[in-house]
């Protein structure tokens, strides 16, 4: 148990890294193929409330790995919503 606590904040930057790219490769596909069909901008909007969230709960706790990797996924979220409505078909 003392081996978690010492790398505490490595598996939380880990954590944080994993989840903030994990919208990179839809935004890649997207940007590709301008294709934006199959992707729900509910689940984006609801994704970009939840970092925004997480994001102000990191400036409430002065916690930079959660600030910076939530204020990162918010701005994919974004990307993503925007490239939802450049690219949707008319």
């Amino acid at each position: 148990m003392d081996l978690i606590k010492e790398y505490q904040i490595y598996i939380g930057i880990a954590a944080g890294v994993l989840t903030a790219i994990s919208a990179i490769p839809q935004i890649v596909k997207a940007l590709k193929t301008k294709k934006v069909d199959h992707v729900s901008p509910i689940m984006f909007i609801i994704l970009a409330l939840g970092n925004g969230l997480w994001a102000f709960y990191g400036m409430l706790l002065n916690d930079w790995p959660i600030i910076i990797t939530n204020v990162f996924s918010f701005c994919m979220d974004i990307l993503m919503l925007i490239l939802k409505f450049l690219y949707k078909k008319k």
